[in-house]
């Protein structure tokens, strides 16, 4: 409950909270009122928790248990219990809103369902700060959580962009960050807008923006941090630009030198056809010309 914008101690609810990115000032007042007089605290990692809570010169009030990705199955009963008996339970990650990308949707979900209470206290997210931060069109845009980790399954992800007229916002490790935007590139095209935010909030907060070709090799020589990235959304296709005339230009790619699969995968970025369709109509073409 909220009254004059305190929150008010509420039996028997689960209290969402989003926690700071990297600065502690960042932490609303109602967040630390939570953290004081929650009956339980539920934290993705309890040292981080305890620190935060010292950073703020707050003393957590009530237990104080761990809740992250390998203890929701387990936790997440006994949680729902506990606030079916009237406690009220504190939710918080390492950083930003608990349940997006991080911990939390289980325990939401289980609430929901035994109709218990569920609130939340608004706090800092990183993917709102990057796309405001990113000078990519923000009006309309989708998270895509973390960007897949196996190179098929990465560029099944990327295919699925090829024609996405929104903003698309996800996060990706930093070890795995330069693969990610040079598959990017590929697929969508080098000069596809984009942006990578690292360390939002920190010491060390960087924001670069350029083509997709441009930050591969930026990211080449090796990125540190927490990342977020931000992708702008596809043009709309000029009707001009049908299977014939992508076909053609992949096959003037070809002429050129480059391999005819790759020349097609580069003719068909940024258009509704997939590399397969552009390969076959070049074929097809071919032997069109070669038939008497």
């Amino acid at each position: 409950m909220v009254e004059e914008g305190r929150l008010i101690r509420v039996s028997g609810a689960l209290v969402l909270a989003g926690t700071p990115m990297g600065q502690p000032g960042d932490a609303s007042p109602r967040l630390r009122q939570a953290l004081a007089s929650a009956d339980i605290v539920a934290a993705e990692d309890t040292r981080r928790a305890r620190s935060l809570a010292a950073a703020l010169d707050v003393t957590i009030g009530g237990r104080l248990v761990s809740y992250y990705d390998h203890v929701e199955a387990q936790r997440t009963p006994q949680l729902v219990e506990a606030i079916d008996d009237g406690a009220t339970v504190l939710l918080i990650t390492d950083a930003g809103m608990p349940s997006v990308s991080d911990p939390g949707y289980r325990l939401v979900a289980a609430c929901a369902a035994a109709g218990l209470k569920v609130t939340c206290l608004p706090g800092p997210s990183a993917v709102t700060t990057a796309l405001a931060l990113s000078a990519l069109p923000a009006d309309r845009f989708c998270f895509d959580g973390f960007a897949p980790r196996k190179p098929g399954a990465r560029g099944e992800w990327l295919a699925t962009l090829r024609t996405e007229p929104r903003t698309v916002v996800f996060f990706e490790s930093p070890h795995r960050l330069a693969q990610t935007l040079t598959d990017a590139a590929q697929v969508l095209g080098a000069e596809r807008r984009a942006a990578v935010c690292r360390e939002l909030t920190k010491t060390y907060e960087e924001v670069r923006r350029g083509g997709l070709g441009e930050l591969a090799q930026w990211a080449a020589d090796g990125v540190k941090g927490e990342i977020t990235v931000v992708i702008s959304g596809a043009s709309p296709i000029d009707d001009a630009a049908d299977l014939e005339s992508v076909a053609a230009q992949a096959a003037q790619l070809a002429e050129a030198g480059t391999r005819l699969k790759e020349a097609c995968e580069q003719a068909a970025a940024g258009t509704p056809f997939s590399r397969r369709e552009v390969y076959e109509a070049v074929l097809a073409t071919r032997r069109e010309q070669q038939s008497p």
